[in-house]
């Protein structure tokens, strides 16, 4: 690192700290590691298999947006601290490359959802051989991503191995019996309508486990406008393709969302997580995935 970036990093982690003394939970208890994440949804898997060992924090605040996420002062100093960084991969979260590189932490990276055996990874956008990252939406996925944070906290904790294995042997079960909840569920909705439209590119992994039809999306990506064409386009597949409803997530505005719904007739269902986690009871990785198939479900006569 060059010394002026190397003297700007440290002002940032010095006035990161100044302004951040008071924040609660900043700083672990006695015999607990610090474990960064970078998203409340990764957050949350973590503390299910950590316990009490770890202070978990996520770098993604509540209702932000991975996409276009702009680390602050507090990133920093949360990554220079911690013991281990856990990060979605796939190209999701790209910019934690960025903070590990400027604090010089030696904490080990580990991308929870890359590599995952038994997984079939979706195309996503940007070019030839773009994986879709939110494989966390099919719940069998999220089962091996706790086995791997596990194996992540063993490498760190050793003397925590026994327990991040039992509370992630309780967790998987946990949302083994979630994935046959939702299945049952998601079951009663007539075949013939279960193709729907997505706000953005979000929710492949949901529907190729639960058994819907993605027939488009409205951005090709967070913060990027869809041209007038394209929306045109979009409504035409609508109209054309016997589309039920328009899914819009609830960190991101839903006026186009409404807007498309209105025009062509369709349900909205709006208010949907995928990325973050929501206020209580909405709170857990599990209660997120509930409320997501529950919401897409009633809106579809399931």
């Amino acid at each position: 690192m060059s010394r002026p970036r190397a003297v700007g990093v440290a002002l940032l982690l010095v006035a990161g700290a100044l302004a951040g003394c008071s924040e609660p939970g900043v700083a672990p208890a006695p015999g607990q590691i610090s474990v960064v994440a970078t998203t409340t949804v990764l957050t949350d898997l973590v503390h299910q298999v950590a316990g009490d060992r770890a202070l978990v924090t996520s770098l993604v605040p509540k209702g932000g947006d991975v996409h276009t996420f702009d680390p602050r002062p507090s990133s920093l100093r949360a990554v220079a601290a911690a013991a281990l960084v856990v990060r979605n991969g796939l190209g999701l979260d790209d910019w934690v490359a960025g903070i590990v590189e400027d604090t010089g932490t030696g904490a080990p990276v580990v991308a929870a959802a890359e590599d995952l055996p038994g997984v079939t990874y979706l195309p996503g956008r940007g070019g030839e051989g773009a994986v879709n990252p939110h494989v966390w939406m099919n719940v069998a996925n999220a089962e091996r991503m706790v086995a791997k944070i596990a194996g992540a906290l063993a490498s760190v904790d050793p003397g925590g191995a026994p327990a991040y294995a039992a509370r992630a042997a309780a967790y998987r079960a946990q949302l083994a019996q979630l994935d046959g909840e939702l299945h049952t569920r998601m079951a009663g909705i007539p075949a013939g309508d279960r193709t729907v439209v997505a706000f953005h590119d979000a929710f492949p992994y949901l529907a190729a486990a639960y058994g819907l039809h993605i027939d488009g999306t409205i951005v090709a990506a967070p913060g990027q406008d869809p041209s007038a064409g394209s929306v045109a386009d979009l409504i035409a597949a609508i109209r054309r393709d016997n589309v039920r409803a328009v899914f819009a997530e609830a960190q991101f505005n839903d006026e186009l969302a409404r807007m498309i719904a209105d025009e062509t007739g369709v349900a909205v269902v709006s208010g949907l997580y995928d990325d973050t986690l929501g206020d209580p009871p909405l709170d857990t990785y599990e209660a997120i995935m509930r409320w997501d198939v529950d919401q897409v479900a009633r809106a579809l006569g399931g």
